[in-house]
């Protein structure tokens, strides 16, 4: 649609601009505290807060503090909380068996939250890399990250997440054919109403190093993960992933990170018209947060900047460590 408009001085865009009012009348993206998931890192024990150094003002928290956490984000309005566990070192295994363990950590903190905050959203990350003893998100054999056979475990880790309640369980693996495994997996296990937000078009991106530090995930990788996640420089790949995993059963899909990836967000968006999401990870908001601290940034006007870019670059929602803050902001309008 091409726009049509009388020549200066009859348009003056500067007049819309003129006052608060004017602005928000004609202002065309709007963020709003139900576009928000919120990431949680757990750790046992009770009565725990563990401060994640490389992300200031994020701590893991103990199973008794994560059901406080939300409860908080459901009275802030939040709709989602997702669950990304610390795995004792001890526990972690070239097998990665703990993953689907039914009383693993995130499997105990499902039925702790549901339990006593039901109506908010449980989200769960199905990957390996918390529990595998290679780092890796996937079964690792003589250094090759195996697909097949990490599809089989994920799908076992999928079953015990939904049997355990989650709402929505978050594949962020970037295996072949997962999707649909765990689709079919679902159907056949009652779990019909159990939604699947596919990490679809994830990037071996430098921004992810502050989350691996929450989760545990630094000292245990060996190499990196440029053989699953994709190359940074591609782009059309990012539509072929999205449809395929769409094609397979996914609800929702999602670009990662975030910021960085803007124009794959617009392109998904534009292209599915499907449920379309993007993860503000670690370094993202680590970068912003460190400038705030020493004053180089409005720290609360560059958080809300960089989510209302999520929001004009088509998504339907963000998951970010924000959420909290970003939630109170809002309210108080």
């Amino acid at each position: 649609m091409q726009p049509v408009q009388a020549a200066y001085p009859l348009t003056r865009f500067r007049r819309l601009r003129r006052t608060a009012a004017l602005r928000a009348l004609t202002q065309e993206t709007t963020l709003a505290v139900a576009d928000l998931i919120w990431p949680v890192f757990l750790c046992d024990g009770e009565g725990q807060r563990q401060p994640v150094v490389s992300m200031p003002g994020v701590e893991r928290r103990s199973l008794d503090l994560v059901v406080e956490a939300a409860a908080e984000a459901s009275d802030l309005g939040i709709p989602v909380v997702c669950l990304f566990p610390y795995t004792d070192p001890g526990l972690k295994t070239p097998g990665c068996e703990e993953a689907w363990n039914p009383d693993n950590l995130t499997n105990r903190a499902i039925r702790a939250i549901k339990s006593q905050v039901p109506d908010i959203a449980v989200m769960t990350d199905v990957a390996l890399d918390p529990y595998n003893a290679h780092g890796h998100d996937g079964l690792v054999v003589d250094g090759v990250i195996l697909n097949d056979e990490t599809v089989e475990a994920l799908v076992r880790m999928a079953l015990a997440q939904a049997d355990a309640g989650a709402d929505i369980l978050g594949p962020s693996d970037m295996m072949d054919g997962r999707i649909g495994a765990m689709r079919r997996a679902l159907e056949a296990a009652g779990h019909k109403d159990v939604a699947i937000l596919s990490y679809a078009a994830k990037y071996a991106s430098a921004f992810y190093g502050p989350f691996r530090d929450a989760v545990g995930a630094t000292g245990a990788l060996k190499g990196d993960k440029k053989t699953y996640q994709m190359n940074p420089a591609n782009r059309d790949e990012a539509l072929r992933l999205v449809a395929r995993d769409l094609a397979e059963g996914a609800d929702m899909v999602m670009v990662k990170p975030g910021m960085p990836y803007l124009d794959i967000c617009a392109r998904v968006k534009e292209t599915f018209g499907a449920p379309t999401f993007a993860y503000q990870v670690s370094g993202e908001y680590a970068m912003l947060k460190a400038a705030a601290q020493n004053g180089w940034l409005d720290g609360e006007k560059a958080m809300l900047e960089s989510l209302m870019a999520f929001k004009r670059a088509g998504c339907d929602g963000i998951l970010t460590y924000f959420a909290p803050e970003v939630a109170r902001l809002l309210r108080r309008g």
